[in-house]
């Protein structure tokens, strides 16, 4: 179980870091999903949680640092919610494409599944049970 948990954890981390330099390569494609009382920090907010991705990718990758980024890539899914929730209810384009209603509002349950993948991989040795 301690393997699989060590390859989810590099899978995971890689993930993240790479939405996170996404965030910088293509700004807008964030951009665009963010509710409108966001909209004075629309960009900035973004580029924000692009560092935050990184660092909890980077900050799962070492031991020291694991159980901290574990929390930050919590709440920064948790944060980042409601820009999935308004694309979803407001038929936001993703890259200029519109998806169906099923992809839109079926997306919404994987924030919670990469959040148990934030816990699980982030906790030292895999929890017994």
């Amino acid at each position: 179980m301690e393997r699989i948990q060590i390859i989810v954890r590099w899978v995971f981390a890689i993930f993240m870091v790479g939405v996170g330099i996404q965030h910088f390569v293509d700004p807008q494609i964030f951009v665009d999903i963010m509710p409108p009382y966001l909209s004075d920090w629309s960009l900035e907010l973004v580029y924000l949680s692009g560092v935050f991705e990184i660092l909890g990718g980077v900050g799962l990758l070492i031991p020291r640092t694991r159980a901290m980024a574990g929390w930050g890539l919590i709440l920064l899914l948790l944060a980042v919610f409601p820009a999935n929730i308004h694309m979803a209810i407001n038929d936001i384009p993703f890259r200029g494409e519109h998806l169906s209603p099923a992809l839109r509002w079926g997306r919404l349950p994987f924030q919670l599944v990469f959040i148990g993948i934030a816990w699980w991989t982030s906790q030292s040795k895999p929890p017994k049970g």
